[in-house]
């Protein structure tokens, strides 16, 4: 009797399982209509206002169009112009210095504070919150301040220093350290929260592991905390180059390009040109071929670094 209410139930429960999946089946085609809904205006959006005037921008970019009037077709001759150009050279140059530069500066000062942080220290929260300030504040109205700084205040208080005694920004050899100030002051506010995060995964019983054998602090950001935040350090290496590569904002509020155009970015090049300047296809142009730039030493970091992840 037992055997037979057993290979009832078996039976009873082996007709179910089809059927609930059937079931299922159909409960997910019913959801599928819902959710191409919920995709396909954020899709059209999208390609109305970025994919369409990309596209747009290529086509005038083989046209001699000045932003107003008629335009003709000159094939490749924007391209080739541009390395021609000394402006457009000098812009790139100065862009990857300043990129370089910054990058270095924001990852090396990012990450010491964020080790400071990550410690047990006294009021830790409040002091994360004090260095996420610059993040959320106005980079336009900061480099007002930052440019009063620069030109009023530092030359009284360094009035000793030959270099400070005058305003450091209207130096062509130094104004562009100004700017890095200004931008790596106010990124390092969320490259510090990334290796916050990165931090924060490590287990704690491998650095009492380490003190046990014996390891120094520098033995074991070396051995443990560096290697096990690599990708946060990827992360942040790549975000932070491909964002000082588009600088525009803290130039315009520090030097508007100047002294001259020593301090004149890709980005600030391509604006003045394109809609003040009668060259908007040339300078979109040099957008097109930026933009490959940028892609192509992101996907170059990406390579190298997550090799290095890989090496550690």
């Amino acid at each position: 009797m037992t055997t037979l209410t057993q290979a009832v139930r078996s039976s009873s429960t082996a007709g179910e399982k089809p059927a609930r999946a059937k079931r299922v089946r159909l409960e997910s085609r019913r959801a599928l209509p819902a959710f191409y809904w919920m995709v396909w205006p954020a899709v059209i959006a999208f390609a109305l206002f970025h994919t369409l005037p990309v596209l747009v921008g290529i086509f005038f970019s083989f046209t001699n169009y000045a932003g107003y009037g008629e335009w003709n077709f000159v094939g490749f001759s924007n391209y080739v112009n541009l390395f021609r150009d000394d402006r457009v050279l000098a812009a790139y140059g100065f862009s990857f210095l300043f990129a370089i530069v910054a990058t270095i500066l924001t990852n090396v000062i990012s990450l010491a504070i964020a080790l400071g942080l990550h410690a047990k220290i006294k009021a830790r929260n409040f002091w994360r919150g004090v260095y996420f300030v610059p993040y959320v504040l106005s980079i336009l109205v900061i480099g007002y301040v930052f440019q009063f700084f620069f030109s009023n205040s530092l030359p009284k208080i360094l009035s000793g220093i030959p270099l400070f005694a005058d305003n450091i920004l209207t130096s062509p050899d130094w104004a562009w350290t100004a700017i890095v100030v200004l931008a790596v002051w106010q990124a390092c506010a969320f490259a510090i929260i990334i290796y916050l995060s990165g931090l924060q995964t490590i287990p704690a019983e491998l650095y009492e592991a380490a003190s046990l054998d014996g390891a120094s602090a520098w033995r074991q950001f070396r051995s443990i905390t560096f290697p096990l935040i690599g990708a946060f350090f990827t992360i942040n290496v790549v975000l932070s180059l491909k964002g000082y590569l588009q600088v525009f904002d803290q130039i315009v509020a520090l030097t508007n390009g100047g002294p001259g155009t020593s301090t004149e970015s890709v980005t600030l090049l391509i604006f003045r040109g394109g809609f003040s300047g009668g060259e908007f296809a040339y300078q979109t142009a040099n957008a097109v071929i930026f933009f490959i730039v940028i892609t192509v030493v992101s996907l170059f970091q990406f390579r190298v670094l997550q090799r290095r992840e890989a090496d550690f």
